[in-house]
């Protein structure tokens, strides 16, 4: 049972709705029921969504008889369902109630509010999340909590607002739902009476309308034939819900190998598009759109909104895998499914907002340099100008730092809030678009803002609500794996571009047909290519000390395994860079020409050692003091 705040019931009597518009509209039922509605939209509804109400019947003169003396109108608060009331699921009665009410409302006279509350409250995606967890044996609420929502996340200001403002504040209540009567009570209309709807059983939901009747008390009088669960079954049920989700139970969720199976199968076209990427200075709309269907953004994204929940070593493996086809792709796609994981880690509402349209909202990240952030009523008004934004041009989010006296702030803005600045003229990563952002004392509301120590702990927010291991890891866990995995996949592409042209390449001034006949020809392949094993290796061994850290609990690194893993991700870089600088001196001129793939490689990661995350001079020093037990200087490098 939702809770109804004094805050809301304050908010309805304060802040007033107006009628937006009304328009007449004749409806028809598959069973060939008609009624004619005049439909109303509103302003000022507490939670700015598009509700709507039907006036049915002789809603008018039932408006006067609001008095002892007459019927109240009859009123109906119907929770938006699109799998029962258009598609006639039979998994819910929420079609037949929708039906049922219209007729009822028509004959009485008075209003069915149509509220767009799928769900009960946590949407369409969680919704059908939510039925895959009742499939595996909870019920309806049950599936709810598992998922990380509230039993009934439903909440009925707006309601009360919509009948305020056609003078509507004593009605009869059409509902087997008692929390809906109290709420509007609370919130001061009147409910004279609450007449219970019909029962619509059906072998599909006879379980749910047995959990809605033993566990919050609706009206329904049901066969006994499906009683309450015992508790130990129950406990049982709510042990499996954590893993639920899984690949096991859900077979559209893939597996690590074959995410990456379907990343090798992109990266002839990366490579195809690679020029257009470089030349247009973002990721064309033909790789986004593949992306999206091969569901790349959805990799860390948690199961319970539909994402696939996978781990570190499958995003920094897709990382590596996207930088064999295009650099530029690497990068940005592995900051966006990086930035997801992070918007994962927030509270609940936030979450419901960003998550709404989808499993991976796609959101820009930038620290630096760290803006002002002015505490006004309501929230924050923040300042800066913030470089480096990859993957900008994709975005409908950006998470922008920004400091408040000793407290780092991180602050979540839509897009359509800021100024892009196109600034993103460079030697190397060109197709990333890692453009600036700008504004001057933009409002932030304080549920938008997060504290960065509190989102960067294992112990966050989103670590309260998702179960999916990879929410509950520190933040430094990703935030270093990018420009790594990126740069050795632009290698291992470079070696293979260079044994195909050795074996066809006439150099000139030397006696042999092609180049890999010469036996210093040889020689240079063979380095470069055991140089980026090396590289390799180093980075096989980053990510082991990092899963290692990561299955314990709680997930941290230790100051040793810090130092580790931070110098293996450094040395990966350094060898990549040279297998490369070896490769292109030994490439002949016209590798480079603007159109051929090695000079893009090389300046792809001339730019990625110079990345914080493979500089080598801080790295080495901080490196060498940790695995000295000297401890660290420049904390979280």
């Amino acid at each position: 049972m939702t809770v109804l705040s004094d805050s809301a019931a304050t908010l309805a009597a304060a802040a007033p709705a107006t009628v937006r518009s009304q328009v007449t509209i004749p409806l028809r039922f598959p069973d060939g029921f008609a009624a004619t509605a005049e439909m109303l939209t509103f302003r000022g509804l507490a939670d700015g969504k598009e509700h709507l109400l039907l006036a049915l019947g002789e809603w008018e003169q039932a408006l006067l008889h609001q008095d002892p003396a007459g019927p109240a109108p009859l009123v109906r608060l119907h929770s938006e369902c699109l799998t029962g009331d258009v598609f006639g699921s039979l998994r819910c009665d929420c079609g037949p109630q929708l039906r049922e009410s219209v007729e009822q409302i028509a004959d009485a006279g008075g209003f069915l509010l149509y509220l767009r509350q799928e769900g009960r409250g946590i949407g369409l995606y969680s919704k059908l999340d939510a039925y895959a967890l009742q499939d595996a044996g909870l019920d309806t609420y049950e599936a709810n909590l598992a998922l990380g929502h509230g039993e009934d996340e439903r909440e009925y200001t707006a309601a009360a607002q919509m009948l305020g403002a056609l003078g509507a504040t004593t009605v009869r209540l059409l509902s087997n739902n008692p929390d809906k009567a109290a709420q509007l009570t609370a919130l001061g209309i009147d409910v004279t009476e609450q007449l219970p709807t019909g029962v619509h059983l059906s072998a599909a939901n006879h379980r749910y309308l047995t959990a809605k009747r033993d566990h919050t008390g609706h009206t329904l009088d049901l066969p006994a034939a499906v009683g309450p669960r015992p508790d130990a079954r129950a406990g049982e049920l709510r042990g499996r819900a954590a893993g639920a989700m899984d690949a096991g139970t859900n077979p559209n969720l893939p597996t690590h190998d074959e995410m990456l199976s379907r990343l090798d199968g992109l990266i002839p076209r990366l490579r195809e598009r690679a020029e257009e990427t470089e030349r247009i200075r973002r990721l064309p709309e033909s790789t986004m759109a593949e992306l999206e269907e091969a569901g790349v953004f959805r990799l860390l994204s948690p199961k319970a909104v539909g994402g696939f929940g996978l781990g570190v070593e499958t995003y920094a493996q897709a990382v590596r895998r996207l930088g064999r086809g295009c650099a530029s792709t690497a990068w940005t796609v592995g900051h966006l499914i990086e930035h997801v994981w992070m918007l994962a880690r927030w509270p609940q509402d936030i979450q419901d907002e960003v998550f709404a349209n989808g499993p991976a909202p796609l959101a820009a990240a930038t620290g630096a340099p760290v803006g002002v952030a002015e505490k006004v009523p309501g929230g924050f008004a923040i300042s800066g100008r913030w470089s480096f934004a990859s993957g900008v041009m994709h975005s409908g989010w950006v998470l922008l730092a920004a400091q408040h006296d000793d407290i780092r702030l991180q602050c979540l803005v839509p897009i359509s809030d800021v100024e892009l600045l196109d600034v993103w003229h460079t030697a190397g990563l060109r197709g990333t678009g890692s453009n600036d952002i700008r504004a001057e004392r933009l409002f932030v509301p304080e549920r938008r803002t997060l504290d960065w120590a509190l989102l960067a702990a294992a112990d966050n927010p989103g670590s309260r609500i998702h179960q999916d291991p990879i929410i509950h890891a520190p933040m430094a866990t990703l935030l270093n794996l990018v420009a790594p995995a990126a740069t050795l996949g632009a290698a291992e592409q470079a070696v293979e571009l260079f044994g195909g042209r050795m074996l066809v390449r006439k150099v000139k001034n030397t006696q042999e047909n092609r180049q890999a006949d010469s036996p210093l020809a040889q020689a240079r392949f063979a380095q470069a290519y055991g140089l980026v094993v090396t590289a390799r290796l180093h980075w096989e061994e980053a990510l082991r000390v990092v899963s290692a850290a990561y299955e314990r609990q709680p997930a941290r690194l230790t100051d040793e395994e810090r130092a580790r893993h931070r110098l293996s991700l450094a040395l990966s870089g350094e060898a990549s860079a040279e297998a490369v600088r070896l490769i292109m001196a030994g490439s002949g001129g016209s590798a480079h020409r603007l159109p051929h793939p090695l000079q893009r490689i090389q300046r792809d990661v001339n730019v990625l050692i110079n990345h914080p995350t493979l500089t080598m001079d801080p790295i080495l020093e901080q490196s060498g003091r940790g695995l000295l037990g000297l401890g660290f200087t420049v904390p979280a490098f």
